[in-house]
């Protein structure tokens, strides 16, 4: 198998996968974080320790990039299949004015805030090392895809738009205006998970630091049974109901 074969035929198999990637991170980071029980020591890169909400932060910065990135899509594109390749239409505009892969930089700054959890700067350093050569696979699968599908016009769109660092000169407002209901309907799964994440993190520092530690509700904790309940009521509707449809959304 040639070499662009053979990248092509792993990134479908990764592709089909790369929503176990999370779990790994989430095993590895919690051992870690429990392990190092926020030792100052190991911690050599930085002049101090970003805090829980700072790790939040940059994971709702990559929420953000994900929710106006969805909002802004037709059917059929920016999706979370994982059977194959889906695009029924070329979006350009929006964030994908900025960067031809907005949803994956969207998942690498809200996993990148879970991997900042642990208080490890090499643990967070090798997350991205694997974040990058997981998804470089995924990135050029889609991509030939795309080309095969939309000809000239998607290697017109690649030369003016980076794959992965936002370029904001070349900025171009949506064609389409927001739709809440597709966001409601797509990311309700990762708003519950990335807090629930959170508090889950937050349950295990605490322990490894104090065995004696006593439960407290906290503000994670709230944030995660309303974010839970969210959840339950949106699948709920979505089953029951047609309001979270819109045509062509």
């Amino acid at each position: 198998m040639v070499l662009n074969e053979a990248f092509e035929a792993q990134g479908q198999f990764l592709f089909k996968y790369r929503s176990y990637l999370p779990l790994l991170l989430l095993v590895g980071g919690l051992v870690v974080h429990a392990v190092l029980q926020y030792d100052t020591t190991v911690y050599p890169l930085l002049s101090e320790k970003p805090s829980t909400y700072g790790a939040l932060f940059v994971s709702l910065l990559g929420l953000a990039v994900r929710v106006f990135t969805v909002g802004h899509t037709v059917a059929n594109t920016s999706g979370r299949n994982t059977q194959g390749q889906l695009a029924d239409a070329l979006n350009t505009t929006g964030m994908y004015s900025l960067v031809r892969h907005p949803l994956y930089l969207g998942n690498y700054l809200m996993w990148l805030g879970i991997a900042l959890l642990p208080m490890n700067v090499w643990f967070a350093l090798c997350f991205s090392l694997v974040y990058f050569l997981y998804y470089e696979r995924i990135m050029y699968t889609e991509e030939q895809f795309l080309i095969r599908k939309f000809g000239s016009r998607y290697p017109d769109w690649a030369a003016r738009t980076n794959a992965f660092f936002p370029g904001f000169a070349n900025y171009r407002k949506p064609d389409l205006t927001f739709s809440w209901k597709k966001v409601l309907k797509k990311e309700k799964n990762g708003v519950f998970a990335l807090f629930l994440t959170f508090y889950l993190f937050e349950l295990v520092g605490a322990y490894a630091s104090d065995p004696n530690w006593t439960f407290e509700p906290t503000l994670l904790l709230y944030a995660t049974l309303v974010s839970g309940v969210l959840y339950l009521i949106l699948k709920v509707i979505k089953k029951k109901t047609d309001w979270l449809h819109e045509a062509g959304r």
